[in-house]
């Protein structure tokens, strides 16, 4: 992740919880955080009750790879929280990475290019 930080704090993570916006779908829940600064810091959380920690942690590198793919259509200065759901340990990486752009696109981050031929 060249343009990003992660989040690692509690204190971040609850700050982020309790001030940001939340929006989900059926894989991912989304909390956005204006930061004032130059680049994003990025928190993935996956619960225990998603599954034991090797399904866990398939979800977190399925989502920190999209996210990493993706993240210079993201706007900088913004605090990100991802959250897996249930349903999430059975996705495939497309299945998630479309999840994630979604829940940029409703939150408004994402960078629109339009392209002439």
């Amino acid at each position: 992740m060249r343009f990003s930080d992660s989040l690692k704090k509690n204190d971040d993570f609850k700050n982020v919880y309790k001030k940001g916006k939340s929006y989900a779908n059926k894989y991912l829940v989304m909390y956005v955080l204006k930061n004032n600064k130059e680049v994003n810091r990025i928190g993935i959380s996956v619960s225990k009750k998603v599954g034991n920690s090797v399904v866990r942690h398939r979800v977190t590198r399925l989502v920190r790879e999209s996210y990493r793919l993706h993240e210079n259509i993201f706007n900088s200065g913004l605090d990100i929280v991802v959250i897996g759901r249930n349903n999430a340990k059975s996705a495939s990486y497309a299945e998630i990475e479309s999840a994630l752009l979604h829940l940029g696109k409703l939150h408004h981050i994402i960078k629109i290019f339009f392209y002439e031929v």
